[in-house]
């Protein structure tokens, strides 16, 4: 079953104009509506929360609304920009979350994600990180997940709450309590709807349709089943202009592994040749299969580094086809390098003696595209004395910073997540212990190095002001080696609580 996200931006374009108006934006508690022209009126076009908590509704005369509310701020309404901004936030999904993204105007985006969730945690995972990310960027948002894009439209507008998952096959369930107005139907047909008795989508799946297309045409039969799944409803991804793109159509619709892996190959081939006449090298590559049932399916791969190797980039779509649905047959096929990035040629070995340094990116987009790119990393040094701080993650191919680890103490090879307490006897103020007790299990100390007192960071928060670790390494009678600290100096009290950790792991 296809999956389809909808994200609803209800406080847009009022949104907008305040992340357009930068530091000059108004305060959000200040009442901000824009508004513009219905016929010979100027109206309200879109009002934010402040000023609809102050009463006023959309489509209420601009000179009302200004007399109701003392001190409200009116814009001019810029119907194009904010069809424009909408475009510009479905590429940027499409170039975060998955192949097929458009724009779902007057207020949102729409998303088929069938295949593409796992990359990002999952379905909730995903959702959260939407909403929270335009929250960053000072949008308000909802966002839901179904099979259909009627439902996912229906829920993300009408729903609850902020993300909303709903399993394959409870499209149908979760949509029917909802309002008519969640259908997608014109104004005057809900007003009609509703003057007749109808509230819920369940009042009109429960009526004859016969009855509803004699009195208000095929509309409401029409929402219905693209809602409950029964018709297609088929979404034209975006594709800027400068996204390099290559397209096969079919007389005959193919349907065969084979036969779509082979044109698959013809396309990378078609693709590399125009990357490399602009001199760049893919860095995610999108394909769609355009199904003759107005259905689309997709692959998505990426790439740690640009490439331009046909092999490669045709092993790494290939590697997916599987999950294709064909379907009746595949009438059209397009891929994209909707990420692309300068590439040039580079030398592989500076002299016929040096043997050629090894390259593990391929390893490494194939592991990336199973699991997804964000679980994909490597550690690398910080400039910070405490040790959970001195560590953090980079992509698998970032260059080397040339940062280190400090020399003079040596660290273990395990560090524990988080630091765990133990159990011991030592003597104060700079004794190594005697014993300690972790896990439930005591040992005896045989050897130890220390201490290595390491201050807290006090220019990051005030309670470390004057925090102090001191660092021990002991071994115990069977040889194996701990790393411990004590919180405190073992005199003040400011200092820490004199508890001791267990933080790591000698090999």
């Amino acid at each position: 079953m296809p999956r389809v996200v909808s994200l609803f931006l209800p406080m847009w374009p009022t949104d907008r104009f305040r992340r357009k108006s930068g530091d000059a934006a108004p305060r959000p508690e200040t009442p901000l509506v824009l508004v513009g022209r219905d016929g010979s009126r100027r109206v309200v076009l879109a009002a934010d929360a402040a000023a609809r908590a102050a009463g006023l509704r959309i489509g209420m005369p601009a000179s009302k609304a200004q007399a109701l509310v003392p001190g409200l701020i009116v814009h001019d309404a810029e119907p194009e920009a904010d069809v424009d901004a909408l475009e510009r936030l479905a590429l940027w999904a499409l170039r975060r979350y998955a192949p097929v993204a458009a724009a779902d105007p007057p207020d949102g985006i729409v998303i088929d994600t069938t295949g593409a969730d796992h990359l990002h945690g999952g379905e909730a995972a995903m959702l959260t990180e939407m909403v929270e990310r335009l929250g960053s960027s000072g949008f308000t948002a909802r966002a839901a997940v179904a099979d259909t894009w009627g439902a996912a439209h229906a829920l993300a507008r009408f729903g609850t709450r902020a993300t909303t998952v709903i399993l394959s096959g409870e499209t149908a369930r979760a949509i029917l309590p909802l309002p008519i107005a969640a259908l997608r139907l014109p104004a005057a047909t809900i007003d009609s709807l509703r003057r007749l008795g109808f509230e819920t989508i369940a009042d009109l799946a429960g009526t004859p349709r016969a009855s509803l297309a004699l009195r208000f045409g095929p509309e409401p039969g029409r929402r219905l089943d693209q809602a409950f799944g029964r018709v297609s409803e088929p979404i034209e991804p975006i594709r800027p202009e400068e996204i390099v793109e290559v397209r096969r159509n079919f007389a005959e619709p193919i349907g065969a592994p084979e036969t779509i892996a082979r044109y698959t190959g013809k396309l990378v081939a078609e693709l590399c040749a125009e990357l490399e006449t602009r001199g760049q090298g893919a860095r995610r590559l999108d394909l769609l299969f355009f199904r003759v049932d107005n259905r689309v399916e997709a692959i998505r791969a990426a790439t740690a580094t640009p490439v331009r190797d046909t092999k490669r980039l045709t092993r790494l779509l290939t590697d997916k086809i599987e999950t294709i649905d064909p379907g009746f047959g595949i009438e059209l096929m397009r891929l994209a390098a909707t990420v692309a990035e300068p590439l040039r040629a580079r030398q592989m070995i500076s002299s016929l003696a040096e043997a050629p340094e090894p390259d593990v990116s391929d390893v490494i987009d194939i592991l990336a595209n199973r699991v997804g790119e964000d679980r994909l990393y490597r550690f690398a040094p910080m400039q910070s004395d405490v040790p959970e701080r001195s560590v953090q993650r980079i992509a698998p191919m970032a260059p080397d910073t040339g940062e280190g680890w400090p020399g003079h103490w040596p660290r273990p090879t395990r560090l524990l997540p988080r630091p765990e307490p133990i159990e011991t006897v030592a003597l104060l103020p700079d004794h190594p212990p005697v014993t300690f007790t972790w896990r439930g299990v005591r040992r005896r100390v045989k050897r130890a190095d220390g201490p290595e007192r390491v201050f807290g960071e006090w220019w990051k928060r005030d309670a470390e002001l004057a925090a102090v670790r001191d660092y021990f390494q002991v071994e115990d009678e069977n040889g194996e080696r701990y790393w411990v600290y004590r919180a405190g100096d073992g005199e003040d009290a400011a200092t820490g609580s004199h508890k001791w950790f267990m933080h790591g792991i000698f090999g």
